[in-house]
């Protein structure tokens, strides 16, 4: 399924995609399944539904995919395209990660097991997009909290690494 969020533009003249990061997102925090994800990606989060909605309500944001908890996939911005996923960030001494990465959000938390249907999807999403880009490889595909240091905690400790490398073998 496809949603164009706005919160994208084109990426620099010459910048080639060579990053995946990896992200977790739930709204409100610890809360799955609504439209919420979608209307911050699009702008319009109602600000008097819940009160964690407020403080984010203004940011201007978005990832490349979205795989909710049941494996489903939405995509908010075309992978040729500048998502605005990664923030202020770094990898490898390389700053601007938004310019040369694909982000993906997975539906959850630092603390709470992501699902085995997003952990298959992220595997067959990842082959794919290591197949298009080939300098995206297994030692460039991180976490937001590896590109953010101290700004950012996800996936967490939540996050399975060792299940999710062995399924990109497959």
């Amino acid at each position: 399924m496809q949603r164009a969020s706005p919160n994208c533009d084109q990426r620099p003249q010459g910048a080639e995609v060579s990053l995946l990061v990896i992200h977790n997102i739930s709204l409100p925090p610890g809360e799955f399944g609504g439209p919420w994800i979608d209307m911050l990606f699009n702008n319009c989060l109602p600000v008097d539904v819940h009160p964690y909605f407020q403080a984010i309500a203004d940011l201007r944001v978005s990832s490349h995919l979205l795989i909710r908890r049941d494996g489903s996939t939405i995509q908010y911005v075309p992978f040729d395209k500048r998502a605005w996923h990664a923030g202020e960030s770094a990898f490898q001494d390389r700053a601007g990660c938004n310019d040369y990465s694909i982000g993906i959000e997975l539906e959850g938390t630092d603390e709470i097991p992501y699902t085995r249907e997003q952990y298959q999807a992220l595997a067959q999403i990842t082959r794919k997009l290591m197949e298009n880009y080939p300098k995206i490889t297994r030692e460039r595909i991180v976490g937001h909290a590896d590109i953010a240091h101290g700004r950012k905690t996800d996936p967490g400790p939540a996050f399975d690494w060792g299940y999710y490398r062995s399924l990109l073998v497959g």
